[in-house]
């Protein structure tokens, strides 16, 4: 019989999502990638302290990194702590990176945060590769939702 710890996440587990980013902007493609993170800052995630809320990716040079978002200090790491904002290394694939920016730089789309999750007993960063909505788009999604609310409150009556 295997010994479970405390601190293992399913897989799949999601620790902070970014629900703001699919009301405001339209989600092309989704990729996964890995995070270049310091100790304290895992345990931070795996705490509840984080924030993908005013976060962004961005190239710098060939490399992606995330701006922006809030992890915040783990209390008992002391004086090996963390900067809550620092930039944060994207882990992909060069031909991922290489499409991604090359869409970014054409298309004029944006990469945007939308969830950090557990994967294999790692944290991994769900993003995408997104196009803004307009005013107009954002009032069909909301009659969208209203409707599908309305749908499944008249099935709950039957």
């Amino acid at each position: 019989m295997k010994k479970t710890d405390k601190t293992a996440t399913k897989d799949g587990h999601i620790f902070v999502q970014n629900r703001r980013a699919t009301f405001e902007y339209e989600v092309l493609e989704r990729y996964e990638a890995g995070l270049a993170l310091m100790g304290s800052e895992v345990k931070s995630i795996r705490d509840g302290r984080a924030s993908l809320g005013e976060s962004y990716c961005q190239f710098q040079g060939d490399q992606l990194f995330l701006y922006q978002s809030h992890i915040g200090e783990y209390t008992q790491a002391h004086d090996r702590n963390h900067l809550p904002l620092r930039p944060r290394k994207l882990l992909l694939h060069r031909k991922e990176l290489d499409h991604l920016a090359e869409a970014v730089d054409q298309a004029g789309l944006t990469l945007i945060p939308l969830a950090l999750v557990a994967r294999s007993g790692r944290i991994k960063l769900e993003l995408a590769l997104c196009r803004g909505k307009k005013t107009y788009d954002k009032r069909a999604s909301i009659k969208e939702r209203e409707q599908k609310r309305e749908i499944d409150r008249a099935m709950r009556e039957r």
